[in-house]
């Protein structure tokens, strides 16, 4: 889905189309689908097509095939295997067991929307965090009627802004590398990593976006515009989704979590066991192997408690079990089928080079003065446009490390270097945060059960109001 063809603005069509129309319809499906159709007509329509017989068909079954790679595979089985995990857990009674325990240090909206907030803390990884803290806390917050698009505001803050603040870890290991890649004064990853850890203090999106976020939580800070509506529905009404939601997970079985099917659940062999497996070889394999085996984590916890409800009788037979497993990969169809056109609208605005025009139109105002401010206002454009905060890194780093250092006199641990950097990754966390077509805002909508598009819309003010504060703060400093 390569093109040779210079599309300029034009580049922009398909995604700047998917975005309007999600925001009119507020159906992601329908808009990343329509989206990723009008590039695939873009990408291969000429001249020669057109007299041979156009096929648009099959120009999108080939973007599928060229889009849903290995990776989209991986994110698809942790997806899965979570929503097995999940349903397994209701049928051992542990949510509920794990609900009524926390309920005991207060189930006021306050005090349920603070510890979503600390749980992001406890869960650093933006695959995870959303997927693990989204299902236990969702019974607690319709029970406090908070709206789910706030659930899933307070999951999608908590999840990359964590991420990038812990160089430690899978992403302080890939920025680190592309730092590394950049040569210069730095030699080998250790520096690179550690360049990126001095950069931290200077990284001020998601800084700013975890203390708002817990401001919001804490009700210090009111709601405003369409976050406010969402909150005074389900404060008032009781509708924690509004009327024709279509929410990301399955709503048949919402009614029945709170019904306990064993009397006497075990929170430590049937719910702490699990996530000790899964969070013992996320950890284990990153240090072992170097990377982060979260699917093959998934698996194993989902083998172990379901051989656990087996021998418990819990699940009756075999049969039984897979139909749990097959209960639990329903809930989460459309959350798969939203990743996929997500993936392939990636590829679109790749193919028709979206990111390298944003990129040229910018180069002309690159100046000194605005270096950090334009540099975190840019990438965030193209992470917001292609979804992808990782994308966004791996383009601007070799394209702002070089004129950093240039600044800098050639020093690598110089505050013109580190606050360039911070601006790239906010500027990245700001696309991951606020896009319709990030994988985190996905999940996190997943997490919370929410309407994609009613997450995103609710959302997005918010983004702005941090992003546009962070442009105001690297204009300052």
């Amino acid at each position: 889905m390569e093109s040779i063809i210079n599309y300029g603005i034009w580049s922009l069509a398909p995604l700047l189309f998917a975005i309007v129309t999600a925001f009119l319809t507020r159906s992601a499906i329908f808009s990343l689908f329509a989206g990723s159709l009008i590039g695939v007509v873009m990408m291969d329509f000429d001249p020669a097509a057109a007299l041979m017989g156009f096929d648009p068909a099959g120009g999108f079954v080939r973007l599928i095939a060229n889009s849903l790679d290995g990776e989209f595979i991986r994110i698809c089985v942790i997806i899965m295997f979570i929503g097995i995990l999940f349903e397994l857990f209701k049928r051992a009674g542990v949510l509920v067991a794990f609900a009524n325990k926390v309920s005991r240090t207060g189930t006021s909206p306050k005090q349920v929307k603070f510890t979503t907030w600390l749980l992001g803390f406890f869960i650093v990884d933006d695959y995870f965090s959303p997927l693990m803290t989204g299902p236990i806390m969702r019974p607690l917050s319709d029970r406090a009627r908070i709206s789910r698009e706030k659930l899933a505001f307070i999951l999608d803050s908590t999840t990359a802004s964590v991420c990038v603040l812990v160089p430690f870890m899978s992403w302080g290991a890939y920025i680190g590398g592309l730092i590394a890649i950049e040569g210069g004064p730095v030699s080998n990853i250790d520096e690179a990593i550690e360049l990126f850890a001095s950069s931290i203090p200077y990284n001020v999106y998601p800084m700013l976006l975890i203390l708002f976020t817990l401001l919001i939580c804490l009700e210090i800070l009111p709601d405003f515009g369409f976050m406010k509506k969402a909150e005074t529905r389900a404060a008032e009404e009781g509708k924690v989704l509004r009327d024709g939601a279509i929410p990301m997970v399955s709503e048949d079985d919402e009614d029945d979590i709170f019904e306990q099917t064993q009397e006497n659940p075990s929170l430590f062999f049937d719910f702490a066991v699990p996530i000790i497996i899964v969070f013992g070889t996320v950890i284990t394999s990153y240090f072992i192997f170097g990377t982060l085996k979260i699917s093959e984590a998934f698996i194993t916890a989902v083998i172990y408690l379901g051989v656990s409800l087996y021998i418990k009788g819990y699940a009756k037979n075999f049969s039984d079990l897979t139909e749990i497993g097959v209960k639990g990969s329903k809930s989460v169809m459309s959350a798969l089928i939203i990743t996929a056109l997500a993936y392939c609208i990636n590829t679109v605005t790749k193919g028709l080079g979206a990111a390298e025009f944003i990129m040229a139109v910018s180069e002309g105002f690159m100046t000194p003065s605005l270096l950090v401010a334009s540099t975190f206002f840019i990438t965030a454009a193209i992470s917001f446009s292609t979804g992808t905060s990782w994308g966004a890194f791996a383009l601007m780093i070799p394209f702002v490390l070089p004129i950093a250092y240039g600044f800098s006199g050639g020093v690598a641990n110089d505050p013109i270097v580190y606050k360039a950097i911070a601006a790239v990754i906010g500027g990245g966390i700001f696309g991951d945060h606020s896009s319709p077509v990030s994988d985190t805002s996905v999940l996190s909508s997943i997490g919370a059960g929410s309407d994609h598009m009613d997450h995103v819309i609710t959302q997005l003010p918010y983004a702005l109001l941090i992003g546009f504060t962070t442009i105001l703060i690297y204009l300052v400093i």
